[in-house]
Formats: structure tokens, sequence, C-alpha cells
């Protein structure tokens, strides 16, 4: 069905597409049909179905580390079967752990990306080169515990012995440096990340919020009394070759060699998506990304503790929550803008948006204008469902969840004509 979509000319390739949502039955319900309508637009056609789903256990074991308000791997997935071939540009303006570039990767795309959290690149970029649980081992057994005093206001997560072997770690990181690092360096402090503070034995800290978020320090000191606990000894070493172990479970010796042919031209940039000047014009084949949504989360306070970890003033990060729409909507426009800019001419557009305040605003309802006052073209509106219910009309959400189980995709086209189908050359 990709090549269909690919080979066929712009408007014969977005009926395809649209034909196959449209008969889509592949876990036994049919797609329902009908249109959104935006003032001074034309109507678009919206799909409903379960286009995928988790129970297809297709996701790579790779994707498994924690951040907050991430997509699930079969989301990008989706389109990257459809509207890209291998050796074409993938990009994510907001990208989060990486969900899309590691999927990008695997599948033998060029991933780029961008997002104001350092960590963001510190998470995605590890994972295209996974050491053998070996190397992990061996490098381990050399990083010294030596980190200096105990940082005495973290003993409310850790015991003490526990807290001197990530202090050690995280000196160890930061006095060899980004440019002095390997990748068994960058694999070992990722999963030392995801391993810092959750809320079972299988992480660093005690029993804590789960592990996509960090309490403050007055709130664990809460915790502590509510539970009656203590931070217990952990094996650090040992926590982070099971999780390694986790990590590689289903890596497959074709996707390692994927992800390391497509390492040298990955791009993992750190800084404000409203400007991607470190990026060519007219290269990416395909974007699928998800954004900020009208100040729900504040990215750097509840990273605080990762934040800590790698060396990075939380402060500093300078993360764009738009606390109202108009200036959710500058945003999205400006991000759109330089989207399109650095799309080939018939690239996709894959825009992921969900719904805030109680369900009463409908982010794919603002998106659309700002994509047409960007450049692009409007192709159809996507609704994975994973409950069915009755509803008025088919982009409306009543699973009593508020829309927690729809991912709602407003995907849109460059125009023009491909220069050609073969991947650029991203250098």
């Amino acid at each position: 069905m990709a090549d269909r979509h690919l080979t066929a000319a712009p408007q014969e390739a977005l009926s395809s597409l649209r034909e196959e949502l449209g008969a889509f039955d592949a876990f036994g319900r049919p797609s329902e049909i009908g249109e959104l309508r935006c003032p001074e637009l034309p109507a678009v056609p919206v799909f409903r179905n379960q286009f995928w789903t988790s129970l297809q256990r297709r996701g790579s074991s790779l994707h498994e580390v924690s951040y907050l308000a991430c997509f699930k791997p079969e989301l990008p997935r989706f389109f990257l079967e459809r509207l890209t071939e291998p050796g074409q540009v993938v990009l994510d303006p907001f990208m989060g752990r990486g969900t899309t570039l590691i999927e990008a990767a695997l599948l033998g795309r060029v991933p780029w990306g961008k997002d104001a959290n350092p960590l963001s690149r510190v998470m995605a970029e590890a994972r295209l080169l996974p050491p053998t649980e070996e190397r992990v081992a061996a490098r381990l057994a050399e990083i010294s515990s030596a980190g200096g005093a105990l940082e005495e206001e973290l003993l409310v997560f850790f015991h003490p012995l526990t807290l001197a072997r990530i202090q050690g770690l995280r000196r160890y990181f930061l006095e060899r440096g980004e440019e002095n690092m390997d990748a068994v360096d960058r694999w070992i402090r990722v999963v030392a990340l995801n391993r810092l503070t959750g809320h079972s034995a299988g992480f660093f800290s005690v029993y804590t919020m789960p592990p996509n978020q960090a309490a403050s320090i007055h709130g664990q000191r809460r915790i502590n009394r509510r539970r009656q606990q203590v931070p217990p000894e952990r094996d650090v070493d040992a926590l982070i070759l099971r999780k390694t172990r986790t990590l590689l479970k289903t890596v497959t010796a074709e996707q390692r060699r994927r992800l390391a042919a497509a390492a040298p031209a990955a791009r993992f940039l750190t800084g404000d998506s409203r400007s991607l000047r470190e990026l060519p014009d007219g290269q990416v084949s395909l974007a699928v990304t998800s954004p900020p949504f009208l100040n729900v989360y504040d990215y750097a306070r509840i990273n605080w503790l990762r934040c800590w970890f790698c060396g990075i003033d939380p402060d500093g990060v300078g993360i764009s929550t738009p606390s109202g729409l108009p200036a959710w909507r500058d945003l999205i426009t400006t991000v759109l803008r330089e989207c399109f800019r650095v799309a080939r001419p018939g690239g996709w557009m894959a825009f992921e948006v969900g719904e805030v305040r109680k369900g009463s605003v409908r982010l794919e309802e603002h998106v659309l204008p700002c994509g047409v006052e960007a450049g692009w073209e409007p192709a159809l509106v996507l609704i994975n469902a994973q409950e069915f219910t009755k509803t008025s009309v088919c982009w409306g959400v009543d699973n009593n969840s508020r829309g927690t189980n729809t991912n709602r995709v407003v995907l849109m086209r460059k125009p023009g004509n491909p220069a050609r189908l073969g991947g650029p050359d991203p250098s």
C-alpha cells in the first residue's frame, strides 16, 4: 500500500490514502467517515477507526524509556510505512523522548529532530547505537563511585550508598563531557536517567512518583512520612544492566544495522523549534510530531532531577507552554512554517493533537488554519480510537475519559511533485 501512495501523482496519492482509510477494517470494525469544517476552509474528511493498537506488540523494546505525554511508536510507524521509503528524511520538531526518530531509524529512514529540552537529545541519540550488555557491564566496572560529598537533600529519595554510586556516575559523565563520551557512555547515562526515581524496586529511589516525573524535595518528604518509608539500598549497576536487557530484548541484528546506518546522517538538535535554521530546505519527506498542549505540563519542573543528573539547569530550559489559544496558534503556525520550508515538494506533515479543557477545545480545529497559513494543504484528519462508543459526529469523543483513548492526527501535504522518490542526500 505504501508504494501506491508514494508513486502516484500528489492528488492520486491522497485519494489512494483516503480510500485505504475509508476501507480500513484490520481490527474488525469499519471506519466512520465524516467532515471537519473550519471557517473559510474547505471541509476536510475525518476517518475514525482503530488504525493501530499496542496489542499488535510491534513496537521495539528500544522505545521503553519513560517521558511524560509521549505517543506510542505505532503512531509514527503507521505514517512512515505508508508515506516514506527507506533512506528518506523524517522530522520531529518536538521530538520529546525521540519516538518518531527511533522508529524512523528502525525502518531505515534518516531521523532529524529538535526540542527545547536538552534531555530529548540525551534520550534519543543514545538509542541509535545500542551497545551489548557485556560492554555496558565492562564500562560500569571501570567507573568509580567517587562522586564527592553526598548531596544530602537527595537522601529523601536515595539510600546513602545508592546516592554515592549515582553521584559517581554523574561526576564521570560531567567530567567526560559530550565531546568525549562514546556510545556506551551515552547508553549508560540514558538508562540511569530512566532508573533514577519511580514506584517499584526497579528504580534507584524509594517509592515515589511514576518515572516520567519527579517529586520535589518537600513533596518526597511528605510521601515518605505518609508511607512511613526510608530509602532502601539499591544495586545501581544491577538495575542498569537489567533495564539494558529490557531495552535490547527485541532488537534484532537487522535493526542494529539500520540504526547504525541512520546514525551518521541523524540530527538531534536542542533549541526553539520555531527556528529550524540548522536544517536545509526541501529535504524532509515526512514530519510526525505532537506539540506542547496549552500549558498542561511544566516539563522543566517534572524533569528537575534528570536535569541535575545531566548537569542541566532546569530553569534555563526554554520550553514553550502557551497558556492560551492565540499564543498556542502563533507557536504552531511558526513551527509549521519552518517545517514547510524544510519539507520536499509533495512531503507530508502528520500533526498529532489532543483535547484540552475537558474536551471543550479540539486542537485539530485550530491546527488546520495554522497549517494553511504556513503553506500546507489539508489532507485529512485521522482519529485512532482504542475504544468505540456511540458518538453524534464521527470526530466526537464520548468514552468517559475525555479523549485519552484517542490519537487525533491532522495530515497535511506540501504542494508540488516529489523531485525523486529515492532518499535525499542529508549531508
